[in-house]
C-alpha cells in the first residue's frame, strides 16, 4: 500500500512540474474562454444560469485536457467567479494510474454551495479534492430545471462540452493551484 502512495505522489509531483510549461494563457484569455464555456453551459443546462447566480461562487475550467495510457494526467486553467466577478485564476492538475487509454477535452464548472467550501478553496493556494470536502458530480435530466435538484454536497462539478474518448479504471488525485497569468 505504501508503494502506491509514493508512486502516486511522484506522479502528482511530475504533473505539477509540467504546470510551468503548460501555463500559457493570459488573464484576458482565461476570462474570455470562461465566458464562452458559461454560454455553452447556459444553453445546455436548463436553469444553469439561475443556479450559478444563487451559488456562493464557482470556478470555470473552459478547456481541461486529459490523456492516459496506463499512466495519465489532466490539466486546465480557469477563473474563480464570486457574484459573477473573477476573484482569481486556478489550474487543475491530476495524475492517475491504472487501466486507462484515450484522450479528451472538456469544460468543468465546480460550484460552491456553502460559504465554508468557497472560503476553504479561496484561502488555500494548493488545494486537493480529497482533503476536507466531498464533491458531487451532477447528473440531471435536460427536461428538468437545475434549481429543483438538491445534490446534497458543498461542491458540485459539472462536466460538459466533451470531445474525444477516455476509458479508465484508475486511482486518481486532483490538485487545484492558484496561478498568476499575464494581464495581456
Amino acid at each position: 500500500m505504501k508503494q502506491w502512495k509514493y508512486l502516486f505522489r511522484l506522479l502528482l509531483i511530475l504533473a505539477t512540474l509540467t504546470n510551468l510549461t503548460l501555463a500559457e494563457d493570459s488573464a484576458r484569455e482565461i476570462d474570455s474562454d470562461a465566458n464562452g464555456a458559461l454560454s455553452v453551459f447556459y444553453n445546455e443546462v436548463n436553469g444553469g444560469k439561475q443556479y450559478l447566480e444563487k451559488a456562493k461562487g464557482y470556478v470555470v475550467f473552459p478547456d481541461v485536457k486529459e490523456v492516459g495510457f496506463f499512466v495519465g494526467g489532466k490539466y486546465g486553467e480557469g477563473a474563480l467567479r464570486v457574484n459573477g466577478i473573477t476573484k482569481g485564476y486556478y489550474s487543475i492538475t491530476s495524475a492517475s494510474m491504472g487501466f486507462q487509454m484515450g484522450m479528451q477535452t472538456y469544460s468543468l464548472i465546480i460550484v460552491f454551495t456553502s460559504d465554508a467550501a468557497l472560503k476553504k478553496f479561496m484561502n488555500d493556494d494548493d488545494w486537493e479534492t480529497d482533503m476536507d470536502f466531498n464533491m458531487a458530480m451532477a447528473d440531471w435530466n435536460n427536461d428538468e430545471e437545475l434549481d429543483d435538484i438538491d445534490f446534497g454536497s458543498n461542491m458540485i462539478g459539472f462536466v460538459f462540452d466533451s470531445t474525444g474518448m477516455m476509458g479508465n479504471i484508475t486511482m486518481e488525485g486532483t490538485r487545484f493551484e492558484r496561478i498568476t497569468p499575464d494581464l495581456d
